[in-house]
């Protein structure tokens, strides 16, 4: 035995835990949360230029630059600002006025001076950029400006000086239409007037230095300030989306998807333990220091943790997992074929390889796709499924296999083949010339012949969402339950800590003639609501009902999220791209690497799956969002994982026939035959990334609900059409087109019986 094996080992095992301990709680700290875990504002606006310009095309590094100016107005930490074609969006996690936020950066902080009759006197060129300063007059908060040009300033004071109301009004950002002599009627009143001051000049003003005075607060008088200072946009910004999430609502959703997710991590590592023993005991330990290290990593490279993301990082945690379980059925084989515990290590790691990459590059090109044409929490949640699958992989084909090579190589296991999850009265023994016996409870079990049934209940839910699909349709109601992401429209969110009811809030959106399309409650007493509308409601409708719940709750908070068409339609638009494109991809990879027919089943499958979970949101009506977007695009790649793994062995089963083509009963066995030595395997991937699904389900966030719910229906679907469509489709394929085999490649021969007996293909 070689003991300095072990003691590499077990010093591996503790710096491992060591490490996890250490890091575990900085990498959480030190998590960059997202709007949706942090509270704040989430902004989207179209750019383009100043009407009359001559620029056709705006400068968005500009636009970002000034926006950033903007944004550092507020105080706001970390801001996000991404610059997507010629939008912008901004994100201010922990931002508390998002009202004060709107303002702030889409004001275009354009300065006049204009007469009661509202000609233009001058413009902000007479100012010294960035000379605003604040200053205070009788203890009045008031704006000084440095004036640049003090010769045309004194000009034009001079001659307002001779008219007969001596008044030069000043205005931030006049809009065409507006008229000093309304404006002036309001000075007195709640709302107040649109432009800053009227100030009467009784002479020609020849100052360095000249004085605004209105009714400002300190606060307000700031705020202008920061807004001159920070300099007018010389281009236009439409708002055509917001988001706005309660810092209470984000806090709960982000211990809730934590306490999750753990729970969901803790069950695969007691399923892994309790299947495969001590090699269970080390993926344990690969899933820990890779989530650590995922964590680590995201937040190294800037990224920010949405309830999406922390969702992919846990199914992340699945795929990790999936590889190693992979490794572990192979060394599983070769155990029960006879071979020793070194040799078993050796041809499992080896044959295992080609699949684990082969499963992995499909996610990842789903992932990538995602990342180069998605946007916003899209973008986010592609970022971490790609890193989480790189370093599955990473984790899998290193520390895994290190950690077991170490003590397969000392010769501790030679004799203790039980710790590798097998039952050792199952292994034959070669000298007396004895083969495996299958004694699974599904090794006479005809998947090909058995496949209808499953095909029938997959096609039964497909025509029943179809049928949906037409009669919602039909009613007017819309074929999805789109969320305003897609529909466009209003989301308000009430938060009171006196609880909340959906029926009476029914009633008062009514009475301020607002029809709400949906009502959510959330909170352990339910403080907090959501409330959907699916229109875009007026700023006057804004501002009626954020009264109208401030006089009727004690202590209540008001925000709103608004989405335009043209983003609900664009989201649509790039789904489908996103769709297709992912499916070009894995078809053109999975050709290269297999065979066409085998590449035409997956994507068959993957289609399957896609319409599945639509049939399922089309029954229950639940509302199709974002996040669930990104579920479709994910199940594209995740769900071919398994079909992969599956054609793998399928491809192996046909090596002996390199210059015939398989008789259809041998095609039929090679099938059967595939799908028996994976099946195990298969339920114990699809469960270790189930399991933390369900965990999110019952103990997660409400308000990635539907998002789960998805993610459920396509793990399970994809299981499904992994074991009972594609492969049965490729069996179809290939007895009508009779498709060559790729030549055989030399293995390298190892110590042990090489000939794999498949009934009924070797007879």
């Amino acid at each position: 035995m070689n003991k300095k094996r072990l003691v590499v080992f077990l010093v591996s095992v503790i710096a491992i835990i060591g490490i996890v301990g250490v890091s575990a709680k900085p990498a959480i700290d030190n998590m960059n949360l997202g709007l949706d875990l942090k509270g704040g504002f989430e902004i989207l606006y179209e750019v383009s230029p100043l009407e009359g310009s001559e620029t056709k095309k705006v400068d968005m590094a500009a636009v970002a630059s000034s926006v950033s100016k903007r944004v550092n107005v507020l105080g706001v930490s970390e801001p996000d600002i991404t610059v997507e074609g010629d939008r912008i969006r901004v994100q201010l996690a922990g931002v508390q006025d998002n009202e004060q936020a709107r303002n702030v950066i889409s004001s275009s902080a354009v300065l006049s001076f204009r007469d009661t009759s509202d000609n233009l006197l001058m413009d902000a060129t007479v100012l010294k950029d960035g000379g605003a300063s604040l200053a205070f007059n009788e203890g009045k908060p008031i704006v000084n400006l440095k004036i640049a040009d003090t010769a045309k300033f004194y000009e034009v004071t001079s001659a307002l000086s001779q008219t007969s109301d001596k008044l030069m009004v000043t205005w931030l950002d006049y809009q065409e239409g507006q008229r000093y002599a309304e404006e002036a009627t309001k000075a007195e009143t709640e709302e107040g007037p649109a432009y800053i001051s009227a100030a009467k000049v009784s002479e020609g003003l020849n100052s360095e230095t000249v004085m605004i005075s209105g009714n400002f607060t300190e606060e307000e008088a700031q705020e202008l300030v920061d807004l001159l200072n920070s300099g007018s946009l010389n281009f236009q910004m439409k708002e055509i989306y917001s988001n706005v999430v309660s810092p209470n609502l984000g806090e709960g959703s982000f211990e809730s998807t934590m306490l999750a997710g753990g729970i969901g991590i803790v069950a695969i590592a007691i399923l892994l333990i309790a299947l495969y023993r001590f090699c269970g005991f080390i993926s344990a330990l690969s899933v820990a220091i890779y989530l650590v290290s995922t964590l680590a990593l995201y937040t190294l490279l800037g990224g920010v943790f949405t309830l999406s993301g922390i969702a992919a990082l846990v199914l992340g945690v699945g795929m990790a997992v999936d590889s190693s379980v992979i490794t572990f059925e192979r060394i599983k084989d070769s155990l029960y074929a006879g071979r020793s515990v070194k040799n078993a290590f050796k041809e499992g790691s080896h044959n295992s390889l080609s699949t684990i990459l082969d499963s992995q590059i499909t996610t990842m090109i789903a992932a990538l796709i995602l990342y180069i044409f998605g946007t916003g929490s899209v973008k986010g949640f592609a970022t971490m499924l790609l890193i989480s699958t790189i370093l599955a992989v990473v984790f899998n084909v290193t520390l895994v296999r290190f950690l077991l090579g170490q003590v397969v190589k000392s010769g501790y296991l030679d004799n203790k083949k039980s710790w590798f999850g097998i039952k050792e009265d199952y292994i034959p023994n070669v000298q007396r010339g004895e083969t495996y016996e299958d004694h699974s409870p599904w090794k006479n079990f005809d998947f090909v012949g058995k496949a209808k049934y499953f095909i029938a209940i997959s096609a039964a839910v497909m025509v029943l969402g179809i049928g949906s699909m037409g009669f919602n349709g039909m009613k007017g109601d819309g074929v999805f339950n789109f969320g305003i992401d897609f529909s466009s429209g209003t989301k308000i969110t009430l938060e009171s800590k006196g609880g909340l009811k959906a029926d009476t809030l029914q009633k008062e959106f009514e009475k301020l003639g607002v029809e709400p399309s949906d009502i959510t409650l959330s909170g352990k007493n339910n403080e907090i609501a959501s409330v959907s509308i699916k229109k875009a409601i007026t700023e006057e409708q804004r501002e009626q009902i954020s009264d109208y719940m401030t006089d009727t709750y004690k202590e209540i908070e008001v925000s709103d999220s608004t989405v335009s068409p043209i983003v609900g339609r664009e989201l649509v638009k790039n789904a489908i791209i996103m769709s297709l494109l992912s499916w070009l991809a894995i078809l053109i990879y999975v050709s290269i690497r297999f065979k066409w027919d085998f590449a035409v089943s997956g994507i068959v499958a993957l289609i399957h799956d896609v319409f599945v979970i639509l049939a399922v949101f089309a029954i229950t009506r639940m509302e199709v969002t974002t996040d669930v977007i990104a579920v479709l695009l994910t199940i594209i790649g995740y769900s071919i994982n398994d079909s992969i793994v599956i054609f793998d062995r399928m491809r192996e089963n046909l090596k002996g026939f390199t210059r015939k083509q398989p008789s259809q009963e041998q095609l039929r066995d090679i099938v059967n035959v595939s799908l028996r030595e994976t099946f195990g395997r298969s339920v114990v991937t699809a469960s270790t990334t189930i399991l933390p699904v369900i965990a999110l389900l019952v103990f997660g966030s409400r308000n990635i609900f539907q998002f789960n719910v998805a993610l459920l229906v396509g793990l399970v679907g994809g299981c499904v059409s992994s074991l009972f469509i594609a492969p049965q489709l490729w069996y179809v394929l290939r007895l009508k087109f009779k498709v060559k085999n790729k030549p055989k490649k030399k293995q390298k021969k190892l110590k042990g019986p090489q000939e794999r007996i498949i009934p009924g293909v070797n007879d």
